[in-house]
């Protein structure tokens, strides 16, 4: 893949693009996507802030969210209501935790922060800080990945964070690169905040309940998918070219030549420690791939009168 470190690094065409015309820049591509979807951004991201309202539940709403905005991010369609709710029912497991596992080493981190910047005397009290800045900074950029795989992988926990980690660090140009677009939104509304703080906090609460959250996500999910598909699916169809081509086509991989035989539904990539023998595991069952038929038969009847154009 080219760029290993260029931002929005894309090889693939968007759909109505003809595969040996010239390609759009990816950061045109992203506004092309957003601008698009713009209303059911706002959509799924009402239903991301109805159910992370408990707070604990806030690693549900993020998965279901990151699939719906993967799916945009990949230009391919979702059911806003049903593929959100479907989503958060397959992996509440790890989804309920990882949310409240990231809530607790945020409160953590937070509270050393502030507790050696207001004791900080001496070298040993910078130091602490700076230790402590840096595992902020790291642990921001794991959770860029951990809902994407979550989703689209089956992973235990152990390896969510184990990959999450490693992408911390071998993507470091495009985590920098999300730190810096989304801090610089964030001073934004600290900015606004300092302005006028009762219009600030009116404008930053109808942000967050409209739009923001999904179009943080969306943002993360598109900039970070060239590093997965580089280092988890690309070489998982090295070694099984010909199986499971329903995975590629739901992350809209497939070239046109090869999208040419309708498949059952299948939405998950394995990694290296599963056994070469096995194809991708699958996650849905048969009366659930049936449903998923009829709603893709659905969608392409309503394709023509879609708004938007994509499927």
């Amino acid at each position: 893949m080219a760029g290993f470190f260029g931002l929005f690094d894309y090889s693939k065409p968007g759909p109505g693009v003809h595969k040996n015309g010239p390609k759009k820049k990816s950061f045109v591509v992203f506004f092309e996507i957003f601008f698009r979807k713009f209303w059911k951004l706002i959509s799924v991201n009402l239903l991301f802030v109805l159910v992370s309202l408990p707070v604990l539940t806030v690693g549900l709403a993020n998965a279901g969210l990151s699939y719906v905005t993967r799916n945009y991010a990949r230009e391919k369609h979702a059911f806003i209501a049903s593929d959100f709710f479907e989503t958060i029912k397959k992996n509440w497991k790890q989804a309920l935790p990882v949310g409240i596992i990231n809530l607790l080493v945020s409160f953590i981190l937070v509270f050393d922060l502030w507790f050696f910047y207001g004791s900080a005397d001496g070298v040993f009290g910078y130091i602490m800080i700076a230790l402590i800045m840096s595992i902020t900074l790291i642990f921001t950029f794991m959770k860029y990945y951990l809902y994407f795989m979550m989703i689209t992988f089956k992973l235990t926990l152990k390896q969510l964070y184990k990959n999450s980690i490693i992408f911390a660090f071998v993507g470091m140009g495009r985590n920098f690169f999300l730190f810096i677009i989304l801090g610089l939104l964030y001073a934004l509304g600290v900015m606004i905040l300092f302005i006028s703080f009762p219009i600030g906090i009116a404008v930053l609460i109808f942000m967050y309940i409209f739009l923001f959250p999904a179009f943080r996500m969306l943002l993360i999910q598109f900039t970070v998918f060239p590093l997965i598909k580089k280092h988890m699916i690309d070489p998982y169809y090295k070694e099984h070219p010909d199986e499971d081509m329903e995975a590629k086509r739901a992350l809209n991989l497939l070239d046109e030549d090869d999208d040419d035989v309708e498949r059952e539904f299948d939405d998950t990539v394995p990694t290296d420690d599963e056994p070469k023998n096995t194809t991708i595991p699958r996650q849905y069952t048969k009366e659930e791939m049936s449903r998923l038929r009829r709603l893709r038969n659905k969608a392409r009847e309503q394709y023509e009168d879609d708004d938007d154009g994509t499927i």
